[in-house]
């Protein structure tokens, strides 16, 4: 199947959106399936994996989202919402049928076309591997073009812990490493007890054919670059994605403003090597 462009709906103005199905994650988080409700738009609507979109509510506002659905999914375009404020919250209560604005998508996704034929390592931590879902669906899709798969993912709870079925799922996928840590474990938890930190050295890594995709608290994010710099990875191999406070989506407003870049017209992927200097720096 060929590549096609993202294709970008509604930048100014929300196109309206129906929600198809509302399923229950875990008590603060829930996934929105949605379809445009134009038919032309829903079916020339395109994104790259680690985009995101604009959801609205009349009367609320706006918040950024990250596309976890996987890129070639034709029937719905599928968000995971965690409910922290008014709008989320607003979100996270609608049911199937309920009406709201998207624009989107906008941002800079992973570069992809940069990691294939090299070794893959997720680093996620809590709801940040939404924006890594649909990474991992391109690449098992496309599994002769790229190396070792190994995903790290730490929840502080293990009730956090989002999509366990897939994680189950995509351990049994050939030369793939799956390294799942709860600070805290309820019973049955078949993963590592401990934090996401004490799995860094069970990953498998070549640091000259490892491409990195980081996503998660910054904090951790800190850590896990430290680390993999010890062990030799490159850092113009190691990519993450950022969250900040983002109203327009189109670099206007200045509210997600990091040192001189965007994250929303930037971002919200970056190379390490580009965000060094700023990464990590209180009030930037």
């Amino acid at each position: 199947m060929p590549e096609r462009e993202p294709a970008t709906i509604g930048m100014d103005c929300p196109a309206a959106a129906e929600v198809m199905e509302r399923v229950t994650e875990s008590r603060t988080i829930v996934t929105l399936r949605l379809r445009l409700t134009d038919p032309a738009c829903h079916a020339a609507f395109r994104f790259a994996p680690g985009q995101f979109n604009m959801l609205g509510l009349f009367g609320a506002g706006e918040v950024p989202i990250s596309i976890v659905s996987d890129p070639h999914e034709q029937a719905y375009i599928e968000h995971a919402i965690r409910a922290v404020g008014r709008v989320t919250h607003g979100l996270a209560r609608l049911e199937a049928g309920a009406m709201l604005g998207l624009r989107g998508p906008f941002g800079r996704g992973w570069p992809l076309a940069e990691a294939q034929g090299k070794n893959v390592l997720i680093i996620t931590g809590g709801l940040g591997c939404a924006p890594t879902v649909a990474v991992v669906n391109y690449i098992l899709r496309r599994r002769a073009q790229f190396g070792r798969l190994t995903m790290i993912q730490g929840v502080k709870h293990s009730d956090d812990l989002l999509w366990r079925r897939r994680y189950e799922l995509w351990e049994r996928e050939p030369d793939t490493q799956v390294l799942i840590a709860a600070d805290v474990a309820g019973p049955l938890w078949p993963w590592h007890v401990g934090r996401i930190t004490e799995l860094f050295d069970r990953a498998r890594i070549d640091p000259e054919r490892t491409f990195v995709m980081l996503c998660g608290p910054e904090g951790m994010m800190q850590i896990a670059i430290q680390h993999l710099l010890g062990r030799g990875v490159a850092a113009e191999a190691i990519w993450l994605s950022l969250e900040r406070s983002m109203h327009c989506a189109l670099g206007f407003c200045g509210h997600c403003q990091l040192g001189p870049k965007f994250v929303c017209r930037d971002g919200p992927v970056f190379c390490y090597n580009d965000v060094r200097d700023f990464f990590g720096r209180p009030g930037l």
